[in-house]
């Protein structure tokens, strides 16, 4: 019986490989509660970053509208803005453990994903679906802060979540799915700020989609040997020694579609600045990508965030003079 208590708590103390290291997750949750933390991905932050970031688009795109349209100064909603965060930390979790729950199989088939809670037995998937349920309460008290417009719009959004763990079983191009998903706030701002969608937030939904593509056809990079063999469909096996001119495809797209946003809300100087410091952040993503090297991929997939604080910001200041 101490052995296994000992073989228990060496597997909870056991730093997943793409986790922040150092991060307070990993250092102050309780050894209890760690398993749950890291089905969460508390200690893996870029994933709630990813979600967060287009929500804030949408929310600068908003203002940026009503800047141009009354002629004033105008700023995203400071309340909004923190209900979209503390939605996309609830819905990540809720989402990466669903996941997880789906794929226990298969993650134990790769060499990055074996030491997760549930493929690992660390937690059982019975305990795993009431975690899942109690972040859908944390995110469902979220969305109902909203507008009904928006709400009705959070919850469109469901049925592409519960398809998107079985995409990698299916077909090539996953990624596409979870851009899908992970594009959605794009309209959630818009319709949070107005009760209404239009072509503005649209276009900025097909660009973060391209831009999602793009990105996490990086992030695919660290597993395809493994994806090899457990027989795991992604973009970077798709598009394998073209991987390079592929991402640079979507992330042209994504500027593209993006801009095409800007420039029908109001092609304010500032706001065409931001958006060509964040196509340059892209562009050296596409320079210095080596399809070989695992570590550098991960570096340039978390680097997304800083490219996508950089629009983020460049919007809501272009809104705000």
């Amino acid at each position: 019986m101490p052995r296994r208590r000992f073989s228990f708590l060496a597997g909870v103390d056991k730093r997943l490989p793409d986790a922040v290291r150092g991060h307070w997750a990993d250092r102050f949750v309780p050894l209890a509660a760690r398993p749950f933390a890291r089905l969460a991905r508390l200690e893996r932050p870029i994933g709630w970053w990813l979600l967060l970031l287009p929500c804030w688009w949408s929310a600068a795109l908003a203002a940026l509208h009503t800047a141009g349209e009354t002629g004033a100064a105008a700023y995203p909603d400071p309340w909004h803005l923190a209900l979209f965060l503390v939605g996309a930390v609830a819905m990540r979790g809720a989402g990466s453990t669903y996941n997880d729950i789906v794929d226990r199989d298969l993650d134990a088939r790769v060499a990055r994903t074996r030491d997760r809670p549930i493929a690992s037995g660390l937690v059982s998937a019975k305990a795993a679906a009431a975690f899942v349920a109690l972040q859908c309460l944390v995110g469902l008290a979220v969305l109902l802060q909203f507008n009904p417009f928006a709400i009705a719009t959070g919850f469109a959004s469901v049925a592409i979540v519960l398809a998107y763990p079985f995409m990698k079983r299916l077909i090539w191009l996953p990624q596409v799915v979870l851009g899908l998903c992970f594009s959605w706030g794009a309209l959630m701002g818009w319709a949070a700020a107005f009760g209404s969608l239009s072509l503005a937030p649209v276009l900025l939904y097909l660009g973060t989609i391209a831009w999602v593509v793009g990105y996490d056809t990086i992030y695919a990079l660290q597993d395809i040997e493994d994806d090899e063999i457990a027989g795991i469909k992604s973009s970077a096996r798709l598009f394998g020694a073209r991987v390079r001119e592929a991402v640079a495809a979507c992330y042209v797209l994504a500027t593209l579609l993006i801009g095409g946003a800007i420039a029908l809300v109001s092609p304010a100087p500032l706001a065409i600045v931001a958006l060509l410091a964040f196509a340059a952040h892209l562009a050296w993503q596409v320079a210095t990508l080596d399809a070989k090297d695992g570590a550098r991929a991960l570096m340039l997939f978390r680097s997304n965030r800083d490219a996508g604080l950089i629009l983020f910001a460049g919007l809501a200041v272009a809104a705000a003079v």
